[in-house]
C-alpha cells in the first residue's frame, strides 16, 4: 500500500530490472503449474507484455548508459539488444500457440533459457559495472524513467479482445500483442 512512492525515489534501476527478473521467473514457473487453459493463456500474456515493457524500458534508457559509462557497453548492448530479439521471436511462437500444445512447452522452455542468459548477464556482469560506474543518484533517477517507460504501455492485452484459440490463430505471429506492445512503447502506433 503507497509503496510506489518509495519505490520511485529510493531504488535504483539495477533493483527495478533485477525485480522485474524475480517477476519473470515466478510467472515461467506459474504457466507450468497451471492447468487451466485460459488461466495458463492469461498468464502468458501477462508475461510477455511486462517482458515487452521491460525491455524497450532497458532499450530506451538503460543501454545508453551502458553505452556511455561502461568500458566494453558497445559490445555488451549488441549482444543483450540481440537476446531481445531471440526473447522477442520466442514470445510470438508463445502467442502463436495453443497453451496445450508441444509447441508451446518448447517455447516456453526456449524462452526460459533465453532469459536465465539474459538475466545471468545482466546480474553478474553488467548491473554491477553500472552500480561501480554511474553515480548513485544518475541510477535513481533512471529507475524512476524505467519504471515511467513500462507504465505506457498496458499490462495486458486490451479488455476487449477475444481471449480464445481462435483470436490467437487469427492474429498470428507477426501482428499480435508483442509487436503492438513495443509500437505503442516506442511511439511508432498511430493511435
Amino acid at each position: 500500500m503507497g509503496g510506489y512512492t518509495v519505490a520511485m525515489t529510493d531504488k535504483d534501476v539495477v533493483d527495478v530490472l533485477t525485480s522485474d527478473h524475480r517477476d519473470f521467473t515466478a510467472l515461467i514457473g506459474e504457466i507450468r503449474s497451471v492447468n487451466d487453459p485460459m488461466i495458463k493463456r492469461d498468464l502468458t500474456d501477462t508475461m510477455i507484455s511486462e517482458l515487452v515493457r521491460h525491455a524497450v524500458a532497458e532499450e530506451m534508457y538503460v543501454y545508453p548508459a551502458m553505452k556511455k559509462y561502461l568500458p566494453d557497453g558497445e559490445k555488451a548492448v549488441e549482444h543483450d539488444t540481440g537476446e531481445h530479439k531471440e526473447l522477442e521471436v520466442t514470445m510470438k511462437k508463445l502467442e502463436g500457440a495453443e497453451v496445450s500444445s508441444a509447441e508451446f512447452a518448447s517455447a516456453l522452455q526456449e524462452l526460459d533459457e533465453i532469459l536465465a542468459d539474459h538475466i545471468q548477464d545482466e546480474e553478474s556482469e553488467q548491473f554491477p559495472e553500472l552500480r561501480r560506474r554511474i553515480p548513485g543518484e544518475e541510477l535513481v533517477g533512471l529507475a524512476a524513467k524505467v519504471e515511467t517507460a513500462k507504465k505506457l504501455a498496458p499490462t495486458r492485452p486490451h479488455p476487449g479482445a477475444p481471449n480464445n484459440e481462435l483470436f490467437h490463430k487469427t492474429v498470428g505471429a507477426g501482428v499480435g500483442l508483442v509487436d503492438r506492445l513495443r509500437d505503442k512503447l516506442t511511439g511508432r502506433a498511430t493511435k
